[in-house]
């Protein structure tokens, strides 16, 4: 089987399980007839990092690449060129909508800032294409319920980008400690971020540079006046693009939790916090907050800080999970299951690394070596799936519950950290006007929101 580094793999004693259950046994998609047609939509970062990965584990012709930034547009060309099996440099496009009439591919990444998402899903899947959307799915709860409701008219694959449901050490803990019961009954976990990831500059407004078209840039969003690149880091400093720290962070280990302990929408969410300290910067996500999401004798509690000191320096963006018989803690890097019992040994998860399968990933500027066993897992996931008419791990509908509870949580900070239930049968806050009318975000003149009941 090429597509894993099987001595590293097969450590844990579910592992064989673990590949049964993702349907990859005896799979190889390198021998699939004829390669995969694939766009990339958003360039930069991550959208070529989840590229890569899908050229690691499958056949790929990456017929073309979309950014509204013509220098990182080349950039991205140039790399793909080296990376893919042709040594073609893709078509490169500055509008995705062109793209996908000239091109029609049939798988498309979605790489592209959040308050992009949903009209650029959407598209994909009206233009036949199957698609792998980076989390959060959306920049607010109805774009969400529209993206679902896009996938299944369309009949396509929707994986969202919130691979820890395919991280090698976490889907060993989920299924020697919580599938077995060790815990016992489970009535707490925690969540939490305390990295210090909150962009708070002050620059000075500043020309447009002419290789990037910032108004499509801007695209569905408010029109922010250009005060330098807003790649990486900077736009995830407003609210205008995204969700903050909640939205970008919290929707990973929410997800990671509802997936182990099979949880649905959140009965009641409440959230309180806001800019507590560092408030000399533009930024204005919060750097304090907090969240419950409430499930049946079970609460969910978030923490984020981008400030001082992580509570648990072992495990400073992380979930832990508590039960009567014991706790397990989990990340991005590792896993432990702490019993109650002194006399039950503790065990360890190790992160999973495939340096030697995957030597290319030693060289790749700013990869994240932890997640990309992860991010080929799910790629491979997603491919099954299209395959077989089956839903993803991380399908759309899944993305849909932990992207909106993080957003919902972010409305009852903005209220007063009022409690909120949300209906997704009506797509309504129950009970409360101003909530619900927050579920949809205006969108800039020439841009129309999308709706569930129209697609």
């Amino acid at each position: 089987m090429n597509s894993f580094n099987r001595r590293d793999f097969l450590k844990g004693s579910s592992a064989l399980a673990t590949l049964a259950s993702f349907g990859l046994l005896g799979m190889d998609f390198k021998d699939r007839e004829g390669p995969l047609q694939v766009a990339l939509i958003g360039a930069g970062w991550y959208g070529k990092s989840d590229l890569f990965r899908l050229i690691q584990v499958a056949d790929v012709n990456v017929v073309a690449l979309c950014d509204p930034d013509k220098n990182m547009l080349k950039e991205a060309g140039d790399l793909v060129a080296t990376r893919q099996k042709s040594g073609k440099v893709p078509l490169l496009y500055e509008d995705y909508k062109k793209l996908l009439a000239k091109e029609k591919p049939e798988y498309v990444l979605i790489g592209s800032p959040d308050h992009w998402h949903a009209l650029q899903a959407i598209d994909c899947l009206k233009a036949g294409a199957h698609v792998y959307l980076q989390k959060p799915i959306s920049v607010d709860v109805i774009e969400g319920e529209a993206i679902v409701a896009a996938t299944r008219k369309y009949n396509k694959k929707v994986q969202v980008g919130t691979q820890r449901k395919s991280t090698p050490h976490l889907i060993d803990a989920k299924e020697q400690i919580i599938d077995t019961g060790k815990l016992g009954k489970i009535s707490h976990v925690e969540v939490c971020c305390y990295f210090h990831m909150r962009a708070n500059g002050n620059p000075p407004l500043e020309p447009v540079p002419a290789f990037l078209n910032y108004d499509l840039w801007t695209g569905p969003a408010p029109l922010r006046p250009y005060d330098g690149l807003p790649h990486r880091r900077w736009w995830r400093t407003f609210m205008e693009y995204g969700n903050g720290i909640t939205g970008d962070m919290c929707v990973h280990m929410l997800d990671t939790v509802r997936w182990m302990l099979d949880l649905g929408w959140p009965t009641q969410i409440t959230s309180t916090g806001g800019i507590f300290v560092q408030k000399e910067g533009k930024s204005n996500i919060s750097d304090t907050q907090s969240a419950i999401f409430e499930y049946p004798e079970l609460n969910v509690v978030w923490q984020h800080r981008t400030w001082g000191n992580p509570d648990d320096p072992e495990y400073p963006w992380a979930f832990k999970i508590f039960g009567e018989k014991g706790m397990l803690a989990g990340s991005t890097m590792q896993a432990d299951y702490i019993p109650m019992d002194k006399n039950e040994k503790a065990i360890h998860f190790d992160c999973l690394f495939e340096r030697e399968k995957y030597p290319e990933d030693l060289t790749e500027k700013d990869i994240e070596l932890n997640a990309a066993p992860a991010t080929r897992l799910h790629m491979q996931n997603w491919l099954k799936a299209i395959e077989t008419n089956t839903l993803p791990i991380a399908d759309i509908e899944e993305g849909h519950i932990s992207t909106a509870a993080c957003i919902l949580a972010n409305i009852s900070m903005d209220l007063g950290g009022r409690a909120l239930k949300y209906d997704p049968k009506t797509m309504t806050v129950i009970g409360d006007n101003e909530a619900t009318e927050r579920l949809r975000r205006p969108y800039r003149k020439g841009y129309t929101h999308p709706e569930p009941k129209s697609i």
